[in-house]
């Protein structure tokens, strides 16, 4: 790698005023910035000759037209440029620079992804404040009025639950700021302001770089761990003291305690002075997996994901640049942050779908993470109870080493799986529950425990209609029906946001009360629970309802302090929460997965539906799963009924072979998109005129994408399939250098895609 310094050689900086370069000196004191914006390539810019010449890594700010922006030094100059064209960098921002393998790392997920390099750049540089120099902060501790309320002294105000838990923060001697002492203490910012105002709570200006919270520590104890947890964190620990580059599958069945097993690397890496990144879905980043954090090492994790406000955004990304954040936990966008001295990724339910990014830089944020992990040279580990099939076949082929947790831990055990076969059940109109499930959840409720049901819809009918004239609603900018929300009385797209009041009567033929809803939503499902079971306590877990982590959390401990009997929710459900008194789940629709022409669709319906069911028996009582299925002779469904997951990989592993399709092949999607469908067909068609014909490549299409319209744009699609010998990106790259779009039309490029609507 070239020195990331600048060279003793290069010339001296002149004092006072700037001296005019000559030919010679422009081409040692000129540097190449890159932009965090979709620009081709890295622009050249001068260093004035009062000003330290920056190295490569450097945040610098400099003119682009009218308005100057931040970027990095990439590399120096070649002479390409006259002076005279050159504009001169404004100034070297007081900043750590990048790291030399996140910029190789950014390099290379361009070049995998097609995109151009300023817009990898972008997600490492996503919080434009955190470059500028930070202002004064206000800090909050506790006032010698609230340190006596918790001693017993009677406050003007009463100490409510949450009032407390904030006085217990900061009687640790801590100072935060209002929001930080909010998210410590599980509040909302309001309660801390309510005892700022009282006098409880004392508010002050500190210094404006904030001190991160009290590091990991590595050095307490965790919980006991079983003779299978220890061979394997034996394993992993090793893999962190040797050091280098190694990706290690733990793989264990649902309630194994893989959480607490990789914690034992997380502690080594610690030790070592390296800082961790976790990576959870974002669906995932709840409150138990912080909660499990917290009693091992004292403290919470800094954390990144979309909930997060913008200042403590800010703060944590300076904190990570500058090596005082040792342990970040985040979704996909945390595998860009600027890590100085990163020791160890972990990419818990690494079969995930969520970890695919679908819009701007399109990327799998798993992959990426073995990429950034192998030019670090550090260990990874990948962890799920279901193990994508690409993970499956790389430790087949020996390039990843496997860890199996076969057995839950302490005395529970894997829940009983049982098919309803949906055929042979006779259902009340408009009910949705088949007799066998309504007997379990019977039997459930009268012995004290609790029940999940799981439907993957969110809603209350995924189809309004009218049965008058037959009109159905549709969203005005997609090819996609509305879905009713009953609790919120309005209709839905689920892609692009559109909503509008339920009518009273049809738009189309002005019936009265003659709209019908088709189809449950786990709304509707909740209904019938009300109406069956009206003494049962119900909640919805679903993404519509729950505004952030924090009402994820508080949900969750509703449900494991036994305030409510029945969960019943979306794939928010489906991983991550420890129930110990839930023994029974109930799969509303198992066979909604299985449509549409998703390669992975039997893959994904299995993991999804192993994951549901192993929320069931995790403690000492027995659990139960019942699935509501139309097709039981599918092989998924009969690799979910014999609990037999390595065969069922072992048969979607030769049909994909023979197929050539990933992981025995390569995929790449190209969608054209525009604001009329004229132009979507003309970019489409010249596109097609110039598809590649190469041996070992296939183009299918252009075609119109299942969701034709999406926000607007009418959209086609192509189909790129290869041979794992074959240099796609290149072929892409010759293919579109080869025609031009313009106008309205958008080219987006999908390596290994996971969506094809």
């Amino acid at each position: 790698m070239p020195d990331d310094h600048a060279s003793s050689t290069d010339p001296p900086i002149v004092g006072g005023a700037r001296a005019v370069p000559s030919e010679k000196t422009a081409a040692l004191r000129s540097v190449r910035v890159l932009l965090p914006l979709p620009l081709p390539a890295a622009l050249d810019y001068l260093v004035p000759d009062d000003m330290a010449l920056p190295g490569r890594g450097s945040f610098v700010r400099v003119p682009l037209g009218v308005r100057s922006l931040d970027g990095v030094v990439w590399d120096r100059a070649e002479d390409e440029l006259p002076v005279e064209r050159l504009k001169p960098v404004i100034e070297v921002l007081p900043i750590p620079r990048l790291q030399p393998e996140l910029r190789r790392f950014v390099e290379r997920v361009a070049a995998y992804t097609m995109a151009p390099p300023g817009s990898v750049l972008r997600m490492t540089m996503s919080v434009a404040k955190a470059l500028q120099a930070p202002r004064p902060r206000r800090l909050c501790a506790a006032s010698p009025a609230g340190l006596a309320a918790l001693s017993g002294a009677a406050p003007a105000k009463p100490l409510t639950a949450a009032r407390r838990r904030v006085l217990e923060v900061l009687q640790q001697g801590l100072s935060l700021a209002a929001a930080e002492l909010a998210r410590a203490a599980g509040c909302a910012p309001g309660v801390v302001r309510d005892l700022v105002a009282c006098g409880l709570v004392d508010e002050r200006l500190a210094p404006a770089e904030p001190p991160i919270s009290a590091p990991p520590d590595w050095r307490l104890s965790g919980p006991v761990l079983s003779r299978d947890q220890s061979i394997a964190a034996r394993r992993l620990v090793d893999s962190v003291v040797e050091g280098g580059f190694k990706v290690t599958v733990l793989d264990g069945v649902t309630g194994s305690g893989k959480t607490e097993t990789y914690f034992a690397a997380l502690s080594t890496a610690l030790a070592a002075g390296r800082q961790v990144l976790v990576l959870l879905p974002e669906i995932a980043l709840g409150a138990q997996w912080l909660e499990r954090f917290r009693r091992r090492f004292g403290v919470l994790p800094a954390q990144w994901h979309s909930d997060i406000g913008e200042a403590e955004r800010r703060d944590t990304w300076r904190a990570v640049i500058a090596g005082r954040a040792r342990v970040v936990v985040g979704a996909r966008s945390a595998l860009f942050l600027p890590f100085p001295q990163l020791g160890l990724i972990v990419v818990d339910e690494e079969h995930d779908s969520s970890y695919k990014q679908e819009d701007g830089v399109v990327y799998q944020a798993r992959d990426m993470a073995v990429l950034r992990g192998s030019l670090a040279q550090i260990p990874i580990v990948l962890v799920s109870a279901t193990p994508s099939l690409e993970t499956v076949v790389n430790v087949a082929r020996g390039r990843y080493e496997r860890v199996a947790l076969p057995h839950r831990h302490a005395a529970a055990e894997l829940p009983a799986v049982r098919l309803v076969d949906m055929r042979r059940e006779r259902i009340e109109a408009g009910r949705f529950l088949a007799p066998p499930l309504v007997a379990e959840l019977t039997s459930t409720f009268e012995a004290g425990e609790q029940a999940l049901l799981f439907l993957n819809r969110r809603g209350y009918a995924p189809l309004t209609l009218c049965r008058a004239c037959g009109h159905r609603f549709q969203c005005p900018s997609c090819t996609a029906w509305l879905v009713e929300h009953r609790f919120t009385g309005r209709l839905l797209c689920h892609h692009c946001g559109h909503a509008e009041a339920v009518p009273e009567c049809c738009p189309e033929c002005l019936a009265g009360g003659a709209l019908v809803p088709c189809g449950p939503g786990v709304e509707r499902v909740l209904e019938e629970v009300t109406a069956r079971f009206p003494a049962a306590r119900a909640a919805l877990m679903v993404s519509d309802l729950l505004t952030g982590p924090r009402a994820a959390a508080e949900l969750a401990e509703a449900m494991t302090e036994r305030r409510y009997d029945l969960l019943i929710g979306t794939q928010i459900v489906a991983k991550g929460h420890h129930f110990p008194m839930l023994t029974l789940v109930g799969v509303v629709d198992a066979d909604l997965g299985l449509t549409g022409g998703d390669l992975r669709a039997g893959e994904r319906t299995y993991q999804l539906l192993h994951q549901v069911g192993g929320r069931a028996g995790r403690a000492e009582h027995k659990g139960r799963v019942l699935i509501q299925t139309w097709m039981p002779d599918q092989p998924v469904m009969k690799a979910l009924a014999a609990g037999d997951r390595d065969r069922f990989l072992e048969a979607e592993a030769a049909a994909r072979r023979g197929a050539g399709l990933p992981p025995f092949g390569r995929l790449a999607a190209l969608i054209v998109s525009a604001g009329d469908a004229e132009s979507a067909d003309f970019a489409a068609r010249a596109l097609a005129r110039s598809a590649p014909q190469l041996p070992g490549v296939t183009v299918l299409g252009p075609a119109p994408a299942p969701l034709a319209v999406l926000r607007g744009r009418h959209r086609r699609r192509f189909l790129v399939k290869a041979g794992r010998e074959v240099n796609l990106q290149a072929v892409l790259r010759g293919w579109l250098s080869r025609v031009r779009v313009g106008g309205s039309v958008r080219l987006q490029v999908d390596i290994d895609p996971y969506s094809f609507l």
